[in-house]
C-alpha cells in the first residue's frame, strides 16, 4: 500500500472506533508507539505491535463512555501521515471531557512503523 492508501485507510478504521483492525492491518509487527508523556498507566514509548494492541485494552478499560470521536482528513507527505483526533468521552471516574490530540504516522515498505501522539 502507498502512504495515501494507508491514510486513506487508517482514517475510515479509526473513524469507526476501529483500532485495532487498523493496528493488525496496517502496523509492523516492531512498530513504535509514542504518548506525548508517561503516566501510572501507560508508557511513554511502547514497541511492538502486540504491545500497542494491548495498550489500547488499558485505554478502552478506563473509559466508561465514548460518545463521540472526530477525524480530520489526514495530511499525506512523503511516508508521513497526520490527522486530528478529537474524542468526547468519560472516563471512568471523572467527568466527561473533551480530548484532541494530532496524531502523526510515519511508514515504511507499506507498513505503519511509528505512532506519535501530540496533546
Amino acid at each position: 500500500m502507498t502512504t495515501f492508501e494507508i491514510a486513506k485507510r487508517l482514517k475510515e478504521l479509526c473513524s469507526k472506533g476501529e483500532y485495532e483492525t487498523a493496528q493488525k492491518e496496517l502496523y509492523a509487527d516492531n512498530a513504535t508507539s509514542i504518548e506525548p508523556m508517561e503516566s501510572p498507566m501507560f508508557k511513554k514509548e511502547t514497541q511492538g505491535l502486540q504491545n500497542i494492541i494491548d495498550k489500547g485494552h488499558k485505554f478502552e478499560s478506563i473509559v466508561e463512555e465514548m460518545h463521540s470521536t472526530a477525524i480530520s482528513e489526514p495530511l499525506v507527505t512523503g511516508n508521513i501521515i497526520a490527522f486530528t483526533l478529537t474524542m468526547d468521552v468519560t472516563m471512568k471516574g471523572q467527568p466527561r471531557q473533551t480530548m484532541g490530540e494530532l496524531c502523526v504516522y510515519n511508514v515504511k515498505d507499506g507498513k505503519v512503523i511509528k505512532e506519535e501522539f501530540f496533546m
